[in-house]
């Protein structure tokens, strides 16, 4: 990330926090470290992880399409100028909305069960999810390729289901494979790749294989890409990829500051910000780095505490910080994915602004809720 403690310090004087603050330039080379790897393969992100629609229109501008999940996500990337082979349907429960809605844009759809033949637009391009039943290396809510998991179909059913669209007058394009996000052993991959590779049998030539995203962020991606590719030339395949949480993350980092401290069974800092602006802690047990913006001596152990009256609203335990005083400031860095995305108006919460720095320029892309955003919904119904 090319912000300096400087940067930052001025971000959070100049709107406050808590605070959601995107660096452009790291935005920009995750997505080059992306097309370095792999290739002329054709990227999609996956929108979930940061659906802000500054962000979206500067993928967008870059070539990159986008894989959505719901009606608001199709909407958004119609917004942002997004139509026919630019955008993926996804999900395991599409609506008859988002059905209409993909055909109107021209949308490739991803079947994630075999009753979904039935279900699509006349004439749709389809790929097929295959669940390659894998314990991977990431946290049971992320794993997505388990055998238990809810995604896609199974190994066996795939070939048939290829058939069953040809048959309803469909283009069924290939097969899609996502393992599940935050992944940390490259070699879960290889073996998703490698069952896929042995429905060549069955499958004959094909299209597309997209071999979606959840690159655990210091991931081997070049490794990764040659085993991909190497999957893709099995069916002769051009290679799609998702990447989502890889291209945001780490160019998003959460600004919070120091409301006060307390010495109970545990040493807490409390802050400003918590499960409402950065509930990955709390859902999956994930790990931020937390940088401390002040630098004093009588360094202890603390436990980073929310607001919320949640006894698992902490964003890091064990922290090791200089004696930290009210109005300190704190950096939770790889916050650019799932940060902003799952931020909640829970106890009626106001959700953060969002600042992109691009050159030596500050921009709001999104302003800071009030209470009055919040239940205007609910007035006059």
């Amino acid at each position: 990330m090319s912000l300096t403690p400087e940067h930052l310090q001025t971000a959070a004087h100049t709107y406050g926090t808590p605070l959601y603050v995107y660096d452009a330039a790291e935005l920009d080379a995750a997505l080059a470290r992306v097309r370095a790897a792999f290739g002329d393969a054709r990227v999609y992100y996956a929108m979930k992880a940061n659906p802000n629609l500054t962000l979206l229109r500067r993928l967008h501008a870059q070539g990159v399409g986008f894989e959505c999940v719901s009606a608001g996500e199709l909407a958004r990337a119609a917004r942002v100028g997004a139509a026919g082979d630019r955008i993926l349907v996804n999900g395991p429960a599409k609506t008859p909305g988002e059905y209409a809605t993909g055909a109107e844009l021209g949308a490739t759809f991803i079947l994630d069960r075999e009753e979904e033949v039935a279900l699509l637009p006349p004439a749709s391009r389809a790929l097929v999810r295959v669940n390659p039943a894998l314990n991977v290396s990431t946290h049971d809510h992320l794993a997505t390729g388990a055998a238990g998991s809810k995604f896609g179909v199974t190994l066996d059913q795939a070939p048939r289901v290829l058939d069953a669209l040809r048959a309803a007058g469909h283009t069924a394009l290939g097969l899609h494979v996502h393992i599940g996000s935050a992944i940390r052993d490259a070699h879960d991959f290889t073996a998703a790749f490698h069952r896929l590779g042995d429905l060549r049998a069955h499958t004959g030539p094909l299209d597309v294989l997209d071999a979606g995203g959840g690159w655990g962020l210091g991931a081997d991606l070049h490794g990764i890409a040659r085993e991909a590719r190497a999957a893709a030339a099995t069916f002769g395949a051009q290679l799609w990829v998702e990447p989502g949480r890889y291209l945001v993350a780490q160019a998003g980092t959460l600004l919070t500051r120091v409301v006060g401290t307390k010495r109970t069974g545990r040493n807490f800092v409390l802050v400003d910000a918590g499960m409402t602006e950065l509930l990955r802690p709390m859902l999956y047990g994930a790990q931020h780095p937390v940088i401390p913006l002040w630098d004093r001596g009588g360094t202890d152990t603390w436990d980073l505490a929310g607001p919320a009256c949640e006894s698992g609203d902490l964003l890091a335990r064990d922290l090791t910080l200089p004696d930290p005083h009210p109005g300190d400031l704190l950096a939770i860095h790889e916050a650019g994915a799932y940060g902003a995305a799952m931020s909640s108006n829970y106890l009626t919460r106001a959700r953060p602004a969002e600042v992109l720095r691009d050159g030596d320029t500050w921009t709001v892309i999104r302003q800071r809720e009030t209470p009055q955003d919040i239940w205007r919904a609910e007035e006059n119904v």
